[in-house]
Parts: C-alpha cells; structure tokens; sequence
C-alpha cells in the first residue's frame, strides 16, 4: 500500500504500479512528487520480486507537466531556477526510467502536457485512452521542451514533425500518436488500465535479463555504430546464455511446453 503523499503505489503480483497522484492539479509535478517517484523507482530496481513497471496517473489526467504555482516568483523571491528543478527532480526520473532494468509500461489516461508528454515516452512501451492527447506546451510559455523530449521525440516521429509539434505546440490525439509511432496502442477509456496491466503481467513474466539487456542495447543504439552495436550484442548475447532464463526456455522448447520464467 502507498505511503507516498502524491503517488499510488502498491504490487499486483510481479508488478508495480506507480499512479501519479495529484489529480485536481492533472497530476501536475511538484518536487515532492517528483522526491517520491524517484524513491520508488529505485525500490523497483533492487526488489528482484519486481519484474514489471505500470505507470499511469489518477482521475482524467496523465500528468499536465510542471505545477507552475512552484516556480512563480512569490513576494519578494525570484522565480525558481527552472535549470536546477530539472537537475534535482526531472532528469534523475528519465534517467532511472531508461537505466532501469525492468520493463516499464505508461498507460496514459488523459492529458499528458509538457514534461508529462515527455516522461510518458521516455518509457518502454505506451499505450493510451482513447481521449488521451499529447502536448508540447513548453513554447506556450516560453520554455524549451525537457525531459528528455528532444531527444527521444525526434528518434521517434522524425525531425520535422518533433519540430513543428515542439515549435507550434500542436495538440495531438492518441490516435494520431499511434500513426506517428509515438506510442503502441490506444484502448476504450475504460478498458485502458486493465489492458495495460496485461501488458505488464505478461512482460513480469518473460525473461527478465534478457529484456533489459534489450533495453541497454537499444539505448546504445542511439550512439554506437554498427561494429560497436555488433560487439555489445555479442556480449549481452553471451551473458544471456549464461541466465537460468535461457535454460528453462530451452528446456521448454524440447519438451514442447510453456517457459516457466523466474527473471534469473
């Protein structure tokens, strides 16, 4: 159960399920969400009986970015150094999000604006409602899109589109993320969450190291050429043959049944 003040948090067999919890503000971040999500993620990382992630928020948003009444000049102060919020809150979450080992699934059940946008894609697979939407708001306000949202939106959907998405600050539907590639699948509002935790479950229950040597080598991937992708893939190659997982699979293969496997 959560003991987290603006995140659900609790297990559902191999699976977390993390729940962004602010939904009168839309989920808004402020830096003790943020604080929390960090701490959980972490937790996730070193409990070996969690072998999935589900990420989703409460009420009818995803997340709509930065809570602005945390950054606004307040009497006499300045607003906050927008550049240290991203050092000490933002950039750790992306960077536990990609380093983690464990597959992790967004549901995007609303709006996801700003940094929400950009979190929901810097995870390994998304799905969304079919109200869902995504935007890059931050030139609305003057800012430029973080969160890593420019370097992976452009890897995703290619330059031009990441430029006019992130310049124009077009709104666009879950449907249309789904033709562009942004995302994996669109679900009925109400069928999301469940669907989405299939996902997870099944992933909870796949060979849990070869899935995140997967994800190392598709990180590499965005900067290695093709002899230093070939060399890692020989190494992650030999490690995996090495794991419990490959024998059992294997073992099931020849006797013509299900894997049975324990992420080891």
């Amino acid at each position: 159960m959560s003991i987290y003040k603006y995140i659900s948090f609790y297990k559902d067999e191999n699976v977390a399920v993390i729940k962004l919890n602010r939904p009168e503000v839309l989920n808004s971040f402020n830096k003790q969400m943020g604080s929390d999500l960090k701490e959980i993620l972490s937790q996730c990382e070193y409990d070996s009986t969690t072998r999935a992630i589900l990420l989703s928020g409460v009420g009818q948003g995803f997340c709509a970015g930065q809570d602005l009444e945390e950054v606004l000049p307040k009497g006499d102060k300045p607003p906050a150094d927008l550049g240290e919020i991203l050092k000490e809150n933002y950039n750790p979450i992306i960077k536990l999000f990609r380093s983690s080992e464990k597959p992790i699934v967004c549901a995007v059940n609303g709006v996801a604006a700003g940094a929400g946008a950009n979190l929901a894609i810097a995870c390994d697979i998304v799905t969304a409602s079919d109200s869902a939407y995504f935007i890059q708001s931050f030139s609305k306000i003057g800012v430029i899109p973080d969160c890593g949202g420019t370097y992976y939106l452009p890897r995703l959907v290619g330059l031009a589109k990441a430029t006019s998405l992130m310049m124009l600050a077009e709104k666009i539907s879950a449907e249309e993320a789904l033709k562009l590639g942004m995302i994996y699948k669109v679900f009925p509002g109400e069928t999301l969450f469940g669907e989405s935790l299939k996902i997870a479950k099944h992933l909870s229950n796949q060979p849990t190291k070869a899935l995140g040597y997967i994800k190392k080598l598709l990180n590499k991937s965005y900067e290695n050429t093709l002899e230093q992708q070939l060399e890692l893939e020989r190494e992650f190659q030999s490690l995996a043959g090495k794991t419990v997982d490959f024998a059992e699979g294997v073992n099931a293969f020849k006797e013509k049944r299900k894997p049975v496997f324990k992420g080891k």
